[in-house]
């Protein structure tokens, strides 16, 4: 019970960011000969990175780069001094150099390119009008990205609500279905579909076997959202009118010229995972992959072209600032080097210290337990954060694409739709989730607190989540 434990709460901490699992790969790492203390770096950054903000603030807001680096340091340092300087150096910059800069370029370029495009104008928030651009932001977020179309359509959908009395459960809607599970159909909807893209999985592989998952959860939340809005709405016809503080003008799209940008960083991906010459670039003993380079090459030349041609003014309506990205990267840095060792000692399997946690996941004939996958993989996406949780339990079903592409499609598909339909359980389940409940709070909505948010989801998306795993993983 106690080696139960001991694994969840490693799993559990090692949720919060994504994917330095692929430095495993670099070297050999003697994973079954490794205990549990070697995820302490990595638990104590995630602890850091959940209390921080909360219990010193004024600290973690000017150091968490410093406080990041601190502990990668003291997940490096033992590997060099237990395994030897060349190994460790290998794992850190086999992560770096092919899974780290590929993933925040892309984060990068989403958030750059989004920032420059602006929906000016205004209509009156009905609940046809509601639920209609909730069904736009949904189906935005699986081509821009879950953060790019939370931060283009928020500020709208709280314009078009802002004379109605009752118009929290709008922002509560908008972070289950945009800021979540609409970004669960391609890798440029949420960063854990992107984690199993850079391992392998192909990119329409998601929107294949995702779709009807993700139209089942989707389309019944949205039924949801539209009958409480309505009963709302007619509410209101008796209450006190409020003045409308931005009347309904036409809706107009500023920052057009990012539209073919988001349409080249789609194009780059799909000519990486095209495009084989079967080249590789040799750096720092790294050899990285030509279509790799070039992929990462045009995305990022995409973004700066964002920023020579965007207005400013635009992006200043959008509230756009480098902040976010800024923490997004270092923290990151710091995951993908902790995360090393803790995923040496997955791939050990049942050899590994964390061989509880593989039990929890496997059937009694050893097969894997798709519906443990869904709720394992959801239940530490709801508190922490879904891309490494995606990762840790690809790593558990085998850590290969293309067997799980193909024999285990099902395991894969659960892993996929738990990491991303689950980010909406809590704020901090996906990183959109607080910058929305953020800026809603900051324009004057009644945003409930942590527990009042929960039982929203509690009552709406647990009873569709539990729907959804018997009817497609059970």
């Amino acid at each position: 019970m106690a080696g139960a434990l001991a694994a969840g709460a490693i799993a559990a901490a090692m949720t919060v960011f994504p994917q330095p699992a692929f430095a495993a790969e670099a070297h050999d790492l003697p994973g079954a000969a490794m205990s549990l203390w070697w995820a302490l770096p990595f638990a104590g950054l995630l602890l850091s990175i959940a209390t921080g903000p909360l219990l010193f603030a004024h600290l973690w807001e000017h150091h968490y780069g410093k406080i990041a680096a601190t502990w990668a340091a003291l997940a490096v340092v033992p590997l060099a001094l237990a395994f030897g300087l060349p190994s460790a150096s290998a794992a850190v910059l086999h992560t770096v150099l092919t899974e780290y800069l590929s993933f925040i370029i892309l984060l990068f370029a989403l958030f750059t390119i989004s920032g420059g495009i602006l929906v000016a104008g205004n209509i009156h928030g009905t609940p046809l009008v509601n639920a209609g651009l909730l069904l736009v932001g949904a189906i935005l977020a699986s081509v821009i990205g879950t953060t790019g179309a939370s931060m283009i359509l928020i500020r709208p959908i709280l314009r078009a609500n802002d004379n109605r009395p009752f118009n929290a459960h709008v922002v509560i809607f908008f972070i289950f279905l945009v800021s979540n599970i609409g970004g669960s159909l391609t890798p440029l909807g949420d960063p854990p579909l992107f984690v199993g893209f850079l391992r392998g999985v192909d990119f329409f592989w998601t929107t294949v076997h995702i779709l009807p998952d993700a139209l089942f959860v989707g389309g019944l939340v949205l039924a949801v959202f539209l009958a409480i809005d309505i009963l709302l709405h007619r509410r209101e016809a008796g209450a006190p009118k409020i003045k409308d503080p931005t009347p309904d003008t036409k809706v107009r799209i500023r920052g057009l010229p990012n539209v073919p940008l988001l349409a080249g960083v789609i194009g780059a991906i799909l000519l990486s995972a095209s495009w084989k010459p079967g080249v590789s670039i040799p750096v720092l003993g790294v050899h990285l992959e030509l279509q790799n380079v070039v992929r990462d090459a045009i995305i990022l030349i995409t973004a700066f072209v964002s920023l020579a041609v965007s207005r400013k003014e635009y992006r200043a309506a959008n509230g756009f600032n480098w902040g976010p990205i800024a923490e997004v990267a270092k923290l990151f840095a710091g995951i993908f080097i902790c995360i090393v060792p803790v995923i040496a000692i997955l791939r050990a399997g049942m050899d590994g210290a964390l061989a509880p946690l593989v039990s929890l996941v496997t059937s009694a004939d050893g097969q894997p337990n798709d519906l443990a996958y869904f709720w394992l993989t959801g239940g530490l996406s709801s508190f922490l954060d879904n891309a490494p949780t995606y990762l840790v339990f690809f790593e558990l079903a085998g850590g290969d694409a293309q067997h799980l592409m193909t024999e285990a499609a099902s395991t894969l598909a659960a892993i996929s739709a738990g990491a991303v339909f689950m980010g909406a359980n809590t704020y901090i389940g996906n990183a959109p989730n607080f910058m929305v409940y953020a800026i809603a709070r900051h324009s004057g909505v009644k945003m409930p607190g942590f527990f009042a948010y929960m039982a929203w989801s509690g009552l709406v998306l647990i009873p569709a989540f539990l729907i959804a795993g018997f009817l497609f993983f059970g």
